[in-house]
């Protein structure tokens, strides 16, 4: 069993609808909760209907996934917690991920290894089901299946579902609030990986998560689609990320090969085409001359 007063479970809403509501009370009957809301009008806790236990901060303005996630973390180190669980406001957790990531966690660091973040796999059915675990390889990237109730070494994990070691947060630094949002959970592990932290794939959970938004189908093949301006933060994020010197070749290798494909499916695949191509031009062009932040 966890323990209810170390645990802590960040969630970032962004216009939330009353299943967002729902999954946030939730959440609270296992630990601290935090919702850092990102929507640009500005709410009342009891307005949206959240429970009087659910800490709300509500920025009136959205000021990135990186920066609510930092915000939230915060929250929960002042309070003392072990461990943060972290979710987007549209992914939903088992009981069983929720009380068996910090499990795994403590475990792990109790083992005498460090730590940094253990997460489930995610398992979106538009693009064909449990996604494989991750390692970086040159040109292209290594997929772990995820069998077996090992942890797995991994490079990176998607932030909604990880559970972060908060004893390990302040020597790996909060997420880049420059970056905004695209790659920030990405920049993250590579960071904790650099500083000797394990990032681990829990193979036995899992966690129902939409990533992206209607996914396109080219040669037989599907795709995560997203809006021209996310585009705009894919582009510019890996054109900042290959340009930093921490982050390992083999990762920007496998970018410089997807970036080209990426362009051209998002530019002849999805509407408006020009939308999309001209956001992406744009992103490269501020990656490559350090405008960061918000668009």
């Amino acid at each position: 069993m966890i323990d209810r007063a170390s645990l802590g479970i960040v969630v970032v809403f962004y216009r939330p609808d009353g299943e967002c509501i729902r999954r946030a009370n939730c959440y609270a009957q296992y630990g601290l909760t935090v919702v850092i809301d990102n929507t640009e009008r500005v709410s009342g806790a009891s307005e949206l209907g959240l429970a009087p236990s659910v800490k709300y901060v509500a920025n009136g303005r959205n000021l990135g996934i990186a920066a609510a996630i930092n915000q939230g973390v915060h929250q929960l180190v002042s309070a003392g917690c072990a461990n943060a669980l972290i979710f987007d406001q549209d992914s939903e957790p088992s009981a069983q991920l929720i009380v068996g990531l910090p499990n795994l966690v403590d475990a792990a660091v109790a083992s005498g290894r460090p730590v940094a973040v253990v997460g489930p796999a995610y398992e979106d059915i538009r693009l064909g089901g449990v996604a494989p675990f991750v390692r970086f390889g040159y040109m292209k990237l290594l997929r772990i299946t995820p069998v077996g109730d090992k942890l797995l070494d991994v490079d990176f994990l998607i932030s909604s579902g990880s559970c972060l070691n908060l004893a390990a947060w302040e020597e790996i630094g909060p997420m880049d609030e420059a970056l905004f949002i695209d790659f920030v959970d990405l920049e993250w592990c590579i960071r904790a990986r650099a500083k000797g932290y394990a990032v681990l794939g829990a193979p036995q959970l899992r966690l129902a998560h939409e990533l992206g938004g209607e996914p396109v189908k080219v040669l037989g093949r599907v795709y995560p689609s997203h809006s021209p301006l996310r585009h705009y933060y894919l582009f510019r994020n890996a054109v900042v990320l290959i340009k930093r010197r921490y982050v390992p070749w083999s990762w920007k290798s496998t970018e410089l090969v997807k970036l080209p494909v990426r362009l051209a499916i998002y530019g002849l695949f999805l509407r408006p085409r020009l939308a999309h191509l001209r956001m992406a031009a744009l992103g490269i062009w501020h990656g490559l001359t350090g405008r960061m932040g918000e668009f």
